[in-house]
């Protein structure tokens, strides 16, 4: 009689307790974030009477400094190997300037108080994804993105859904509303410094030199290159998310429940970033993303098209989901590709490039919509969607790693 020998289930580790650490700092921070962000178009257009092409160049320009910032703060945390030190620098800094959004008199110290916001962002941004790859084991990188991402946006929809709350409470009060935010912002910060520990690098540091090197651009490699291509194309389809909020407002939603847009946003966003994040690890990466790719064009033609709120509403949630797709599998494909003593660099180079990107897209969203309307925005957005499926499709013969 023969015998068998049993076979071990293969178990995969389970996600570090420092990943779900940075998750509710990201959770914290975006409630923060949030509450102020879902008013802040509506307060310059409504009180303070911009237009909105100058809020396409605002929204473009704040974002693109947070990435031109995370390209340096990247690199800087690989040749310090200190990407804890430079998160904690970057949220303390977004949790300072907080404050000043309640204080502000008129539209320049609003833009400067964004400004300076999204440098924060754009100093934490690149070393804590790189510090999440440095803590998740290969077998669940996917999944690891996809929990900090699906924490981050828990805050996202949490935010605006206080707002709608405090909007009505307190009579439509925009600066009470805004002074509630700062508490979640420094929370968020409390967190970090207390629940997330480094892990060691072993190894010789290099001296900390910076801008980057031509020679360690070159050290990335063409599968990550091919990364940058697919997401600097399918960012200028993905232009501000302040551009929902107009779209509701032309549809005659009440002020005090425009937020609302970013919950129902927000909601889609975070059911679906875990389990899309999971899924990647075990399939490719790439038909996620074109997945991904294919919602958003369906978010933008319903959001062009919507004859009602109705209609919008499944633009919106579909734009939602769309993030969910392709958010966090966009990190793991990076991660992938990248050496692991060059991703903090890889992360802010991808930052800068879709930082950009973004800036142009919001720009021409905004221009757009002041020329022709609504419908001719969204309508552009979802060409470009289309347009980054087929650059996805070109590129996928030389794939950075479909799998971790």
């Amino acid at each position: 009689m023969t015998t068998s020998t049993p076979v071990t289930p293969v178990t995969r580790p389970s996600i570090p307790r420092g990943i779900w650490a940075l998750g509710f700092v990201s959770m914290f921070m975006d409630v923060s974030s949030e509450m102020i962000h879902s008013l802040l178009p509506i307060y310059m257009v409504t009180v303070l009477g911009t237009s909105t092409l100058a809020v396409g160049i605002i929204e473009g320009i704040a974002e693109a400094t947070a990435s031109i910032v995370k390209v340096f703060s990247g690199a800087l945390s690989d040749r310090l190997g200190k990407r804890k030190l430079l998160a904690v620098v970057g949220y303390g800094l977004g949790a300072l300037t907080k404050p000043v959004f309640p204080l502000a008199g008129g539209l320049d110290v609003l833009v400067g108080a964004r400004f300076v916001d999204r440098v924060g962002k754009g100093i934490r941004g690149a070393p804590r994804d790189a510090l999440v790859a440095d803590l998740a084991p290969p077998e669940v990188r996917g999944a690891s993105y996809g929990l900090r991402q699906s924490l981050d946006t828990v805050g996202a929809f949490s935010g605006p859904l206080l707002a709608v709350a405090l909007m009505w409470m307190f009579a439509n009060d925009f600066q009470t509303v805004f002074w509630v935010a700062v508490i979640p912002a420094f929370l968020s910060l409390a967190v970090l410094m207390a629940g997330v520990r480094e892990p060691a690098h072993p190894g010789e540091r290099r001296p900390a030199r910076i801008p980057l090197r031509r020679r360690e651009l070159a050290q990335l490699g063409q599968p990550y290159w091919m990364v940058v291509a697919v997401a600097t194309v399918f960012t200028l389809a993905r232009f501000s998310e302040a551009f929902l909020l107009l779209r509701a407002q032309e549809l005659s939603v009440p002020a005090f429940s425009i937020p609302l847009v970013l919950v129902l946003m927000g909601v889609a966003y975070s059911v679906s970033s875990y389990p899309v994040g999971v899924l990647s690890d075990r399939m490719d990466r790439t038909r996620l993303l074109a997945a991904g790719m294919i919602l958003l064009a369906g978010a933008d033609v319903a959001l062009a098209l919507a004859p009602n709120l109705a209609v919008a509403a499944v633009g919106v949630a579909l734009w939602g989901l769309h993030m969910g797709f392709t958010q966090g599998v966009i990190a793991a494909l990076v991660a992938d590709a990248s050496p692991k003593e060059l991703r903090g660099t890889a992360f802010g180079v991808l930052n800068l490039v879709t930082g950009v990107a973004l800036l142009l897209a919001s720009v021409a969203a905004g221009g757009l919509w002041e020329a022709f309307g609504s419908a001719a925005t969204f309508l552009f957005g979802a060409g470009l969607a289309v347009a980054s499926l087929v650059v996805l499709a070109l590129t996928r013969s030389a794939r950075p790693g479909t799998s971790a």
